[in-house]
């Protein structure tokens, strides 16, 4: 999902680092309200950080990440994760990636937007107990919806970069994220059953989602 430096023009880049600042800034005053989230969002940080790492692959104008997006929303929530990938690809920069700095806004956005979409379309209507239990429909239909964000956020970057990229390449990028929707759903369903044999310890409540927990 990274877009390479040189694809936008500065006044592009420029826009998007407003647009990625605007949505932080409009959701800090709930994050700074609850400073039980500022430790799932250091978590967040450093998971998003870890998956990232763990595998990445160049694929046609963009690369394929393994991003974990949903075990992370599902364990530790909303905010926790929309700030946690912001930072985790700050942390991805300033210890692997340099050159990825010039776009850390445009990356921000191409996984906030999606995840912001899904968690007010689908996910803050799940009750605690669909998210406790993680059924397999559940994650399949949060992670193609957010896999899909992701696709069309990178195909806009590409679609008004200073070079026209065939439309093949992106769908040669785009195809490659059903690997991930078809393999994530499994980790997440493992990672967020397992947490709920442990869910009622105080470490679980101070670091996991309520709803999570809520089911105890």
């Amino acid at each position: 999902m990274h877009i390479e430096p040189g694809v936008l023009a500065q006044t592009k880049v420029l826009a998007a680092n407003v647009a990625a600042s605007g949505v932080l800034l409009a959701h800090l005053p709930a994050l700074a309200r609850r400073p039980a989230l500022w430790l799932r969002t250091a978590l967040a940080a450093v998971f998003f950080s870890l998956f990232m790492q763990s595998f990445h692959m160049a694929v046609g104008p963009s690369e394929l990440h393994f991003i974990g997006a949903m075990p992370i929303y599902l364990l530790l929530g909303y905010l926790p994760t929309l700030f946690g990938f912001a930072l985790g690809l700050l942390l991805q920069g300033l210890l692997f990636e340099p050159q990825d700095l010039v776009h850390l806004a445009v990356n921000t956005l191409s996984l906030v937007v999606p995840l912001t979409a899904v968690h007010f379309g689908i996910g803050r209507r799940l009750s605690a107990e669909q998210v406790s239990e993680a059924r397999v429909a559940t994650v399949l239909r949060l992670d193609a919806a957010y896999y899909a964000g992701v696709t069309a956020m990178v195909g806009f970057w590409l679609a008004i970069g200073q070079e026209a990229t065939p439309f093949a390449d992106w769908a040669r990028f785009a195809s490659s994220y059903l690997v991930l929707v078809a393999l994530e759903p499994v980790f997440t369903l493992l990672i967020v059953r397992t947490m709920r044999r442990w869910r009622e310890a105080g470490w679980a409540r101070a670091c996991l989602d309520e709803r999570l927990t809520a089911a105890a």
